[in-house]
């Protein structure tokens, strides 16, 4: 039987939540799970920053993962995205009142606006693992955060429990992640955070990607991350220069704005998000189009 690392070594897909006149359109979020696990993603990541979390009610979240559950039917593993925040003694209780019935492990990033220490921030996870019945994957993200969560911690993390299954790293800095592999155990995996540093992130060795472009292409994606994976690089790097425009255009106005306008323009769900962020613009909505045209349907 697949280990949880074995299982999540590949493609993860960071969900949209997708909204229908201000309210989660039900139909719509089927409609991407099952377009994304028939693309070939190795498992969903439910209510991360791409699903929207902050602006949805503790009441929407339950809803919205317990409808994940249902709908996925346990074919691929689920990881929840809501287990973040800068209090961490709410995150403790969270944590320890929450059912994870389909749940197969959390992500959770560093705490935002305290900007805390690297110690801070080392004892915010261990308080995390204390109280997890679940396997926790880090979530270093610096451009949402206001703090980096170095190598060194990210390693001393990673030897110090095994509670800590692996990284999403979204640094930008590619030194820091292969510092992190150089020196990590066995058990802990590495995934790419940014969609277009998914190739050399693998190439690399590291073990995958939680991507925002899978929802939309997950077809073309998940085959240059198993292309990559398997070490055939020239296969993996036709496909990902197919992707390459579109990696900036989906980020072009921020995320989720960019892969909700690709959605709407496949037919899966509307472009709306909700205040404070606001829809794609009709130029970039365009532009985007353009970019999708060499994609066929269904992809």
């Amino acid at each position: 039987m697949m280990t949880l690392q074995q299982k999540l070594r590949g493609t993860g897909v960071a969900l949209v939540t997708p909204f229908l006149h201000g309210q989660i359109d039900w139909d719509g979020l089927e409609r991407i799970i099952e377009h994304v696990i028939d693309g070939g993603v190795e498992f969903l990541v439910s209510l991360g920053t791409t699903g929207e979390s902050t602006t949805t009610s503790d009441e929407e979240h339950r809803q919205i993962l317990d409808f994940t559950i249902a709908v996925n039917r346990s074919r691929v593993p689920i990881v929840a995205g809501i287990f973040g925040g800068n209090n961490t003694a709410s995150i403790v209780q969270k944590i320890s009142d929450y059912n994870f019935e389909g749940i197969d492990a959390l992500l959770s990033s560093n705490p935002a606006y305290n900007k805390p220490g690297q110690e801070g921030i080392y004892q915010h996870y261990m308080a995390i693992a204390a109280a997890s019945p679940r396997p926790i994957i880090l979530y270093n993200v610096p451009s949402r955060t206001a703090s980096n969560m170095s190598a060194e911690t990210t390693l001393r993390l990673a030897h110090a429990s095994n509670k800590f299954l692996g990284i999403k790293e979204a640094s930008n800095d590619l030194y820091q992640v292969m510092k992190i592999l150089q020196e990590r155990p066995e058990h802990f995996l590495v995934f790419s955070g940014d969609d277009f540093l998914t190739l050399p992130v693998i190439a690399a060795g590291g073990d995958g990607v939680i991507s925002v472009i899978a929802n939309t292409l997950p077809v073309p994606f998940t085959k240059m991350v198993r292309k990559a994976l398997k070490q055939d690089f020239h296969a993996a790097q036709q496909y990902n220069f197919q992707l390459l425009e579109l990696y900036k255009l989906l980020f072009s106005e921020g995320n989720p704005i960019g892969v909700k306008a690709a959605l709407e323009i496949q037919g899966f769900c509307t472009r709306e998000v909700r205040l404070p962020l606001v829809p794609m613009t009709t130029e970039g909505e365009q532009a985007l189009e353009r970019a999708m045209t060499s994609f066929a349907p269904g992809t």
